[in-house]
């Protein structure tokens, strides 16, 4: 099987974006129709989620057809009500006897501080986005729930790097594919895994704000914590990040198992944001298995560390210029 290199490789997953260019902000849905066991993992201090208990261990409900990925801060899991819209109309959910009821765990990013803060995601655009949804190769950099993303918040957003929303899959053997999308929207620094290098993040203001064309100088978030102006900034930026996104499977896992994966594939954070998991960041991260061939969580939980990171990468590098924020592609 020839793959596309994103999260729609996974059996089962479809991916639509809906946006708004000119408020910068919009939304993602992960499509399953067919039902995907799921979980969930969320660390960080500053989460915005819907959902996210149903689908723990030691609760009801077992497989579920979407998830919502949105800018707009806690606004934006209204896109959620658009994406309920759409599999009610296509009679999915949760079986209650009377009624199909859709259970569509969420997450959100602060997308605020770019834009419009007026205009945020809302049903209309979560239902566009299902309606967008294909098994294609994803779109990734600054579109659906990446568009108003930014990386390096600690000196605010006039010095931080446009990011946006990536993926990335790979072949462990046998069939099984591991998958991931990741909206990127860190207090931290993204960082090159393989040299610890720094390609995206705060932006040096020692010599003024970097201008478009000008080589990018980068602050260092971890040492700017030590000095005065770092910590002094800390309070700004405290509302103003987060990482959500989905890790997918076509491998076989019960719930608890697929929370675990969930579990495991937030270490692929700390492997390209630096520092990941502050009380800062609302990182979640939700799981899917779509597949009936048992394979070992520890095994998908490896690989899933591996793509998430991959994904963080994608999504940076494929940022572009917006909100006259920076990304990588103008400061390199």
């Amino acid at each position: 099987m020839k793959l596309n290199g994103t999260i729609t490789d996974v059996p089962g997953i479809k991916v639509g974006h809906a946006e708004d260019l000119q408020a910068i902000t919009g939304c993602t849905v992960v499509l399953c129709e067919k039902g995907a066991i799921a979980g969930v993992d969320q660390r960080g201090g500053a989460p915005g989620t819907r959902e996210t208990d149903a689908i723990r261990p030691l609760h009801l409900v077992s497989k579920i057809q979407a998830i919502s990925l949105a800018g707009g801060s806690a606004y934006g899991l209204d896109a959620a009500s658009g994406v309920m819209k759409y599999l009610e109309e296509k009679e999915l959910g949760f079986d209650t006897g009377v009624a199909r009821v859709p259970v569509v765990p969420s997450a959100i990013l602060f997308d605020l501080a770019i834009g419009s803060a007026k205009i945020r995601p809302d049903a209309n655009m979560g239902y566009q986005a299902c309606l967008n949804a294909s098994t294609d190769a994803v779109e990734q950099g600054c579109v659906g729930a990446g568009t108003g993303a930014m990386a390096g918040n600690a000196l605010g957003p006039s010095q931080a790097t446009k990011s946006g929303i990536g993926s990335a899959s790979i072949d462990i053997g046998g069939g099984i594919i591991v998958g991931a999308i990741i909206a990127v929207n860190p207090f931290g620094d993204i960082i090159d895994p393989t040299n610890g290098t720094i390609i995206a993040g705060t932006r040096s203001i020692r010599k003024g704000p970097i201008k478009i064309g000008e080589e990018a100088v980068f602050a260092n978030t971890r040492d700017l914590l030590k000095t005065t102006i770092g910590k002094t900034a800390i309070s700004f930026a405290s509302s103003h990040n987060t990482v959500i996104g989905v890790v997918a499977t076509n491998a076989a896992l019960d719930k608890e198992e697929t929370n675990f994966l969930a579990q495991m594939a937030q270490d692929g954070l700390p492997l390209a944001i630096r520092p990941a998991h502050t009380l800062f960041d609302g990182d979640t991260l939700f799981a899917l298995s779509t597949g009936s061939h048992h394979v070992d969580v520890n095994v998908i939980g490896t690989f899933a560390v591996e793509v998430v990171a991959q994904a963080i990468l994608n999504a940076v590098r494929s940022a572009t210029l917006l909100g006259g924020i920076p990304s990588l592609n103008e400061l390199s």
